[in-house]
């Protein structure tokens, strides 16, 4: 029997005592717990198990029971990780950490994302065990722009690297093989030095080669492999080391080898050394370009801003601006944080924010966004949120996350790299054996070369950037055209949907009435009307008034002045104006007071049943006029839908509005299923009933009661133009709030998962058919051995074949076509 452990966790969300109940009932259900205490001052349940009972399962207990632990996130900043082998070995070991909860670790952006329980751990204890494993770690994140100058030396110092490599072994290979390309070159080699001397020469550039730019995979590979966890600088060490020290022996103590054996392979284990560094230089500069959409949104960023003081214009940097400054922007300048106009009316280009090309109108009252352009014209403002709070900064943070996430189809990667190069070295000795007793005549030197290429050639890089690589150029690309992933695990859960589930108000229309038509009778004139009618409804708050008023401002009619303003309840309102005596309101109101509206009461009636709200308007009881008003459906809103009907897809409308305009809206864009007169809690219960068979559904919303919906589907998207609170609760944010974004998410999902899926049989089928050639399977029917050199070669492609496959997602267009 496991000996017994005791552990404290704490909880969140207990409120009463029945809390304390559920939650000890719960836990000691889980096999192995033998005891639980729950403190509700506290919050607090120690709880004694014993195998099969661990601390995942009690944390999935509390989770289920409705009261989660508390933990905490921390994000590691790892150095020297090479390939998918390092990632397993960090994971494995973060996880074994008493208090870790989750660990996610990333070889694209060198960077680990930990849920650790608060009390169990800390980031700097979990970071001092990364770095024991050989790979430096540290929980200060570093700031974007340092990171990038970073990365630029990294691959600066790579370069360098190659170049020296290069230079020190083009000798050795001249000397060596010179005579396979060039007539008559190793006659002349003998005629000008001694054999011996030739070799020397070889012995001490290669042995440059391997001590000065080719040091790293040895202080880094030996050391893990002693550790039992070797990796990629594992098998390269040993496999250069192995070609280095035979051709030593042959140098100086070749009697201690067969004759005919007596061959040296320095310019194998120099090659091998140039071809992997001018790979992992390809590789750093490809990863550099992965994180391009990122070093874009950085670039959005002014550094400056013109602040108005009581002493006039002073040029501030950001860092030191305050909520509340007024900054001017003169024509063409970035606006640097986010604010509301006070003065101006411009046009503001937002394109690199929302991906939507046209610019939008700012005027007195409008929100502003730093990092877009003004157009042409002054604009005033005042500062409403500065720094982190900011919507570019929230962006780059929600880009970052998203990149760093692992994907669950990462977790069959996971599984074979933990035993994949282990596995490599067995191959590899396996494959010398072999050849020792059973190949023919005198074999060593075949052997070696079998057993170093078997090494090279199995380098598991290209599966550890496999999917890290797609996931960071997807989710930047789709930053770029204005859709967020907020959770990176949604670019997979996406393209399994197969119902699209639609708020109304918000979603699919303006999310505000308009009006729609002015329908004049006969003696009267459009201009007057609307502009008699705006007078009267400047005094109710009612949203139909207010689009009224909208709409005559908009053509820059002037408004009369209004005398004696009533609203009459369920009927319409009544003011005097220019004399006259106005009503303005639906036919029952034209009905009470004499008024018949029959001239245009057919009129009427089409555009009810249309969807649009009718209102009549009597002047001195002589009817003048029907003025209709809707919230009207959302430009592009017909294009997405029909889109995703092209792609296999259902679409549901679900809407507190009425039965009638539901339906109405729902013919005009064919919709499939209509949900209508539901609470937020019924849009719930909707999507329940919409994935009884067994259905994935997405759901598009944009206000606060489309929050519970949001978090219940499959897949949440909220318009990046509602509330916070419908973001905050969505896997997916639309920046622009138009509808195709979604449609647009839904391509880069299924086009990221196809280059995840073809990275990865890149990775593994290039594996799969080329260990069994560098072991020397066609040697037996063609006589064809693969040379060291060339697994070298093809081991440095499959990497830069994977990171040149997920750079193509950069050229998705907001079409959803490739370029």
């Amino acid at each position: 029997m496991s000996a017994l452990q005791s552990s404290s966790f704490q909880l969140a969300g207990m409120s009463c005592a029945s809390c304390t109940g559920r939650v000890e009932k719960a836990i000691s259900a889980v096999p192995g717990v033998s005891q639980t205490s729950v403190n509700l001052a506290s919050q607090i349940a120690i709880v004694s198990f014993a195998e099969p009972a661990n601390e995942n399962l009690l944390i999935e207990a509390f989770d289920r029971a409705g009261y989660p632990v508390v933990s905490r996130n921390t994000r590691l900043e790892i150095s020297d990780m090479s390939c998918a082998s390092c990632v397993s070995k960090i994971e494995k070991a973060l996880l074994k950490e008493p208090g870790v909860v989750s660990a996610s670790v990333n070889l694209a952006t060198q960077s680990a994302s930990i849920d650790y329980l608060d009390g169990k751990t800390t980031p700097q204890k979990l970071a001092k065990l990364v770095t024991g494993l050989g790979y430096p770690a540290s929980t200060q994140a570093k700031d974007v722009v340092d990171a990038q100058a970073e990365k630029t030396e990294e691959i600066n110092a790579q370069l360098r690297a190659f170049w020296l490599a290069a230079a020190l072994t083009l000798p050795v290979f001249l000397v060596e093989m010179g005579s396979h390309f060039i007539p008559g070159v190793r006659q002349l080699i003998n005629g000008l030095i001694d054999h011996q001397f030739n070799l020397i020469i070889q012995f001490v550039l290669t042995t440059a080669v391997l001590v000065g730019p080719g040091r790293g995979f040895y202080v880094k590979g030996y050391p893990a492999l002693f550790r039992g966890a070797p990796e990629m600088n594992t098998l390269v060490a040993i496999g250069t080391t192995a070609a280095y020290l035979f051709s030593v022996v042959v140098t100086f103590a070749p009697q201690l080898l067969p004759q005919g054996t007596r061959n040296v392979y320095f310019e194998a284990a120099a090659v091998i050394v140039v071809l992997i560094l001018l790979g992992r230089y390809l590789e750093a500069r490809a990863k550099g370009q992965t994180g391009a959409a990122i070093q874009k949104l950085i670039g959005l960023q002014a550094r400056t801003a013109m602040v108005e003081t009581a002493e006039g214009l002073n040029e501030v940097d950001i860092d030191d601006l305050a909520v509340g400054a007024r900054i001017h922007v003169r024509p063409g300048e970035k606006i640097p944080v986010d604010g509301i106009v006070e003065e101006g009316e411009v046009y503001v280009d937002e394109s690199m924010i929302t991906g939507e090309p046209v610019p939008a109108l700012k005027t007195m009252g409008a929100k502003v966004t730093g990092g877009t352009i003004n157009g042409a014209g002054l604009l005033i403002f005042k500062v409403t949120e500065i720094g982190a709070d900011t919507v570019l900064a929230q962006i780059i943070r929600m880009v970052q996350e998203a990149q760093g996430a692992k994907l669950p189809i990462q977790g069959l990667v996971d599984k074979i790299t933990g035993w994949f190069v282990p596995a490599v070295l067995f191959t590899a000795l396996v494959t010398v054996a072999a050849w020792l007793i059973l190949g023919p005549g005198e074999t060593s030197g075949l052997a070696l070369v079998a057993g170093v290429a078997v090494l090279i050639i199995a380098c598991p890089c290209a599966m550890g950037l496999a999917t890290p690589t797609s996931i960071m150029v997807g989710t930047g690309r789709a930053a770029e055209l204005g859709v967020l992933f907020r959770k990176g695990d949604a670019l997979q859960s996406l393209q399994q949907v197969s119902i699209v589930a639609l708020d109304k108000t918000g979603t699919l229309t303006l999310g505000r009435p308009e009006l729609t038509d002015v329908i004049v009778s006969e003696g009267f004139q459009r201009q007057e009307i609307l502009r008699i009618a705006a007078s009267v409804e400047l005094g109710s708050e009612h949203p139909v008034a207010e689009a009224i008023v909208r709409a005559a401002k908009s053509e820059n009619l002037d408004l009369p002045g209004m005398q004696n303003f009533r609203s009459i309840t369920g009927f319409g309102v009544s003011a005097t104006v220019e004399g006259k005596r106005i009503l303005i309101g639906a036919d029952r109101l034209m009905l009470r007071e004499g008024i018949e509206p029959g001239p245009l009461s057919g009129t009427a009636a089409a555009l009810g049943a249309d969807g649009k709200s009718p209102l009549y308007i009597a002047f001195d009881g002589k009817l003048a006029a029907l003025l209709a008003v809707s919230d009207p459906i959302k430009d592009g809103t017909l294009e997405a839908i029909e889109a995703m009907h092209d792609l296999g897809l259902k679409v549901a409308m679900i809407t507190g509005d009425n039965k009638a305009t539901a339906e109405t809206i729902a013919a005009r864009l064919s919709i499939d299923h209509v949900v209508a007169e539901v609470l937020p809690d019924g849009k719930v219960e909707a999507l329940n009933v919409l994935r009884k068979d067994g259905a994935q559904i997405a759901y598009i919303g944009d206000g606060i009661n489309d929050a519970p919906a949001l978090a219940s589907a499959d897949i949440g998207i909220a318009i990046g133009t509602g509330t916070d609170i419908a973001i905050e609760s969505a896997d997916v944010v639309l920046m622009s709030g138009d509808l195709r974004g979604a449609v647009t998410a839904l391509d880069i999902s299924a086009r990221t998962m196809r280059n995840i899926r073809q990275n990865l049989f890149w990775a593994f089928g290039y594996n799969v058919l080329l260990i069994p050639v560098a072991a020397g399977a066609l040697y037996p029917l063609w006589g064809i051995m693969l040379s060291p050199m060339l697994a070298a070669g093809a081991m440095a492609l499959s990497s830069i074949f994977v990171l040149a496959n997920a750079l193509r997602l950069r050229w998705i267009k907001q079409s959803g076509a490739l370029q």
